[in-house]
């Protein structure tokens, strides 16, 4: 039986390389899981007097530790305003899911404010060209009120980033 092709690729998109869909995914289905090494947030922030694009690359894992996906795919997933994924914290790892349904072709994008904890600093300019583009990237409890409850009703926002409020 031949091997099963992945389900992403890297490729060009809007903002530089991203994942890309080789086949649809319907809303709820699993993607991919995100994997990397996971670092506390004091090997971060050396990072980011070091080299401030290694870190800012890195997720928020849980309340003091991030996940670097340098060299994994994860290192290529990409914020959007609209997104059409999310990362669940599921069974102590980081899972990306369909929030609506994908085409193969589609870019899987997600939100980053969506662990990004209210006593996160990080922010970032946007530049995902969707219609209603916040412009910048900030913690959760800046999201707009409709997005929030969006994103709190799919669960979209781990419990360890609600509870930096």
């Amino acid at each position: 039986m031949p091997a099963r092709p992945p389900a992403l690729t890297i490729q060009p998109v809007r903002n530089g390389r991203g994942l890309v869909a080789r086949r649809t995914f319907a809303r709820g289905a699993c993607i991919t899981r995100l994997q990397g090494t996971v670092v506390h947030s004091d090997v971060l922030w050396t990072w980011w007097k070091r080299n401030a694009r290694r870190a800012a690359n890195c997720i928020r894992f849980d309340t003091d530790r991030y996940l670097n996906p340098e060299g994994e795919l994860g290192a290529f997933s990409n914020h959007s305003c609209k997104p059409n994924a999310a990362l669940f914290k599921e069974r102590g790892r980081l899972v990306l899911r369909a929030i609506r349904a994908i085409r193969a072709g589609d870019e899987v994008t997600h939100d980053y404010s969506t662990l990004l904890g209210a006593d996160d600093v990080w922010t970032m300019c946007c530049n995902c060209g969707e219609r209603g583009c916040r412009g910048t990237v900030r913690r959760f409890d800046t999201l707009p009120a409709a997005t929030l409850r969006r994103y709190l009703a799919l669960g979209a926002i781990p419990a360890f980033i609600l509870r930096t409020r």
